[in-house]
């Protein structure tokens, strides 16, 4: 298989199954064991000097940084259907969205679960309630980011959502906690989750 994803279920490389599974193409995981250090060997840091997870190779291509990885797969093999061709006015929406999930809801979470002190004006997620109201205006009244469109973008954003849902780090309004169960009603989203759990009781995750 040319494309594969290093991978362990309690990395962000969990979500990028479900982006992988939502392409449809052939793809393979190898298990890197974070517990042991594995990520920090040489032969990954080759890959991501960084020494985190998810990696994807696709050939001779490295691509890391999970909304990256969505980005870079929707792009490449889902143009026009999971990503806006570069002339469809949503590509705009589609890339805001993906990047306002890494980039503002990631550090802003980190910062309220912290009790960080900042001026919001100099935090590029602000304050808390306006980083939430944003969240909450991407899918008001939609079903998806682009309305009734899924893409990657919703991988993106909404995985995170799904997550943090998950983790109880987002209150459950009624519009989050739809919007993941229509997430996690995709058929590509449940083919993740079952690989991503099979795999957890293969390593004897708990």
């Amino acid at each position: 298989m040319a494309i594969t994803l290093y991978h362990h279920p309690f990395t962000r490389a969990a979500n990028v199954v479900w982006m992988l599974e939502e392409t449809g193409i052939p793809y393979e995981l190898r298990y890197v064991d974070t517990a042991k250090g594995e990520h920090k060997k040489p032969e990954i840091v080759a890959l991501n000097p960084m020494g985190k997870l998810p990696i994807l190779t696709d050939g001779d291509v490295v691509v890391t940084e999970s909304a990256a990885i969505g980005l870079y797969l929707a792009d490449r093999y889902s143009l026009g259907k999971l990503a806006p061709a570069t002339d469809d006015p949503a590509r705009a929406a589609y890339l805001r969205w993906s990047f306002f999930a890494p980039s503002v809801i990631e550090p802003g979470m980190m910062a309220k679960a912290n009790g960080w002190q900042f001026r919001a004006s100099n935090a590029g997620w602000g304050t808390h309630e306006s980083m939430l109201a944003a969240m909450e205006s991407a899918i008001a009244g939609k079903s998806y980011v682009l309305g009734d469109r899924f893409s990657m973008a919703d991988c993106v954003f909404g995985g995170t959502i799904r997550y943090m849902l998950r983790f109880k780090l987002l209150e459950p309004t009624p519009a989050f906690s739809a919007y993941a169960e229509r997430l996690a009603a995709r058929p590509a989203a449940q083919r993740a989750d079952a690989r991503n759990a099979a795999i957890m009781k293969e390593r004897g995750l708990g």
